[in-house]
């Protein structure tokens, strides 16, 4: 993958008056930059880097306590209530606030330090999680105590993913820091709730609610001592003086980011090559557990089926980072984007349990055109804009996550699940041929990278 402002190519910053004066300088004893060269420089170039090691274990920290205090959570309220439906609504609201977040609070990302936002949002995170420790907390306290985490983790998300161009560079360490960001994630849910599970066979959900808030304190506290203090994107990168930024409302800074990031037909289309393919690619992980019990597995059964994505998600990514150089993980973005749905066709012949798991298995491998995406949706994004077009994307991407797994629920219905799970591969497979028609359409040049 070749691109401006890739390897071996013209750092953009070196071309702006502000360049130098923006980027911060090196923490003593910090004298690793940036991994810099031609091609691919592997996971171990990107783990050199001492922030992004402080970043990936904050990111560790927290995510491990976010799933034990997920599965806490819902465990509390179904003891305090008795009611099934509430108790899924404390996952539903750790979802549903997010394109809240997204819309009204990006341009949080730009205007304020970066490792300031990381560091509040955290606190605040803590701050909500510990509250829910309190005896006789409401049960409608502490589902709206779960929805502000939810609308600050776009901001958290965006101004990360951000802050990754300035500590890895721009070009393929970027690339395979958000890979790695990714399969941590994926890796922490898999960990977190089996860790979750075992730890609330031993102590109370307000004692593990505690521990998930402590997490979270510690994720702070590494992330404001174990990375640098950087301006704010929006001055630093030519936007708003700090006068004019202070009495820009932060609503109609966010909106009018939106709408200059919507109206670059490129940035567009990127955009909805991230949200597509995942919106379709859970509509079939949404019905395992009506397929489970249609094939009459147990609770063990639907729980191996659950981890079939993540894994095949956690694999194909590994290998394609390590194996594969930027040219090549580009040329692959768009076929696997589109061919990722095409394995839940196999629910059209009701496959049995170990057929089921390997469809969600090669499913979960699409997650690799990410590679190739992560690099083009850097190059497009103006530097000023970087913070608000991660969190917007972040936002949409577990928006349109929601309303797929809504859309299928609701269809299920009223048609048979394994129908429902091959038709979404079907629709999904042409929807995202749709978009990827367009990415392709909107490469400006040869400079670009190769699609």
């Amino acid at each position: 993958m070749s691109t401006p402002s890739g390897p071996g190519t013209t750092d953009p910053l070196e071309s702006r008056p502000d360049a130098h004066a923006s980027r911060p300088e090196l923490a003593p004893g910090d004298d690793q930059g940036p991994p810099r060269g031609p091609g691919s420089v592997g996971y171990g170039a990107v783990f050199a880097v001492r922030e992004f090691r402080a970043v990936f274990a904050a990111h560790l920290v927290s995510m491990l306590g976010e799933m034990v205090g997920q599965i806490a959570l819902s465990v509390l309220v179904f003891r305090l209530t008795g009611s099934p439906l509430l108790s899924a609504l404390t996952f539903a609201t750790s979802m549903l606030p997010y394109v809240i977040g997204g819309a009204l609070l990006s341009s949080v990302a730009d205007r304020f330090p970066a490792r300031r936002v990381l560091v509040v949002c955290d606190l605040v995170h803590a701050g909500c999680v510990a509250a829910m420790v309190v005896p006789g907390m409401p049960v409608a306290a502490l589902l709206a105590l779960r929805c502000v985490p939810a609308a600050i983790s776009p901001v958290f998300s965006g101004t990360r993913s951000a802050t990754l161009g300035d500590i890895l560079g721009e070009g393929d360490a970027f690339v395979l820091g958000r890979s790695v960001i990714r399969i941590t994630a994926q890796t922490a849910q898999l960990a977190g709730f089996g860790v979750g599970g075992l730890l609330l066979a031993a102590v109370s959900p307000r004692a593990a609610l505690a521990l998930t808030a402590a997490a979270l304190v510690g994720s702070a506290l590494v992330l404001r001592f174990g990375t640098r203090r950087r301006p704010a994107r929006q001055v630093a990168g030519g936007g708003a003086p700090p006068a004019t930024a202070g009495r820009c409302p932060l609503l109609g800074d966010s909106l009018s980011g939106m709408r200059r990031l919507f109206a670059d037909r490129r940035i567009r289309a990127l955009m909805l090559l991230s949200w597509v393919p995942p919106m379709f690619v859970v509509m079939p992980e949404a019905l395992l557990t009506p397929y489970s019990d249609g094939l009459g597995l147990g609770s063990v059964g639907l729980g191996l089926l659950m981890c079939g994505m993540p894994v095949g998600a956690i694999a194909s990514e590994a290998l394609v980072g390590s194996l594969l150089g930027p040219r090549a993980r580009a040329r692959l973005t768009l076929p696997v984007g589109v061919l990722a749905m095409l394995p839940a066709l196999g629910y059209a012949v009701r496959p049995s349990f170990g057929w089921a798991l390997a469809l969600q298995m090669l499913t979960g491998c699409g997650i690799a055109y990410s590679l190739g995406l992560d690099q083009w949706f850097l190059a497009a994004v103006p530097d000023e804009l970087r913070g608000r077009a991660m969190t917007v994307l972040t936002a949409g991407l577990m928006t349109a996550q929601g309303l797929g797994m809504a859309v299928s629920g609701a269809v299920a219905e009223f048609v048979p699940v394994h129908v429902v799970a091959a038709t979404a591969g079907g629709c999904g497979a042409l929807c995202s041929l749709l978009v990827a028609l367009e990415v392709r359409r909107t490469v400006p040049g040869p400079a670009r990278p190769e699609v």
